[in-house]
């Protein structure tokens, strides 16, 4: 009984040194989602006090190269980086998904249908007050390519930004932009972010078309962007 019993513990001791630690033990490309419970979360050049690079929404997924001493090495929306590991958690399975999870997805989804709706109209002409594949003003091609997916927006730039969706600070692809483009803080430009520092909206220039936020045209003009 006795020698049963040391070889028990043997196997116990054997089976705590070769597991890896919890923290360590993260698959490389898992996916991840943001878990706060409130505000964002830095992502980090370089893990501790790395200068912040980025700032994640709550639920944004994440995909996850290593875990070690309480920070994550994870990549989203194109950038790489460290965020602390007790703010990010497993993505949960469809079918065990909370409704704000599943909700988190089917915005997903809606927004990369909006995204492509706008991009195969890629250099249909500007037209004032158009929203149909004649046409497109930048209002008309937001309203068009968000209501080929269920989702119905205010009709002008000026009504989406005081009456649509919720402001954020950190882009996400299907995030409305918002511009003045006659100066001071009106409202008269609305273009759709597409990622990379892109976006793409219907200019009386070059009808729809992909423009990098950066522009030194536009980015003097930024007001602010919603989350739809």
């Amino acid at each position: 009984m006795f020698k049963r019993f040391l070889a028990s513990m043997l196997l116990i001791t054997l089976v705590a040194t070769v597991a890896p630690s919890i923290d360590k033990a993260s698959a490389s490309g898992t996916t991840y989602y943001v878990n706060v419970n409130s505000g964002s979360l830095n992502m980090r050049n370089q893990p501790i006090s790395g200068k912040i690079i980025a700032k994640l929404s709550k639920n944004q997924l994440v995909t996850v190269a290593t875990q070690s001493n309480g920070w994550a090495k994870v990549s989203t929306n194109g950038k790489t980086g460290y965020v602390s590991s007790k703010y990010i958690a497993p993505k949960v399975p469809a079918a065990a998904q909370t409704p704000a999870l599943k909700s988190t997805a089917k915005t997903a989804d809606y927004k990369a249908k909006a995204i492509s709706v706008a991009k195969s109209n890629l250099g249909v002409k500007y037209k004032w007050g158009g929203n149909t594949t004649s046409g497109f003003d930048c209002s008309g091609l937001v309203t068009y390519s968000y209501g080929k997916t269920g989702v119905n927006l205010p009709r002008t730039a000026a009504e989406m930004y005081s009456k649509a969706g919720t402001k954020v600070t950190s882009f996400q692809p299907g995030d409305l932009l918002f511009y003045a483009t006659s100066g001071g803080k009106k409202v008269t430009h609305v273009a759709i972010y597409i990622g990379n520092g892109q976006m793409i909206h219907s200019a009386t220039s070059k009808g729809v078309s992909i423009v990098s936020i950066n522009n030194s045209y536009w980015k003097p003009k930024f007001i602010g962007a919603k989350r739809i």
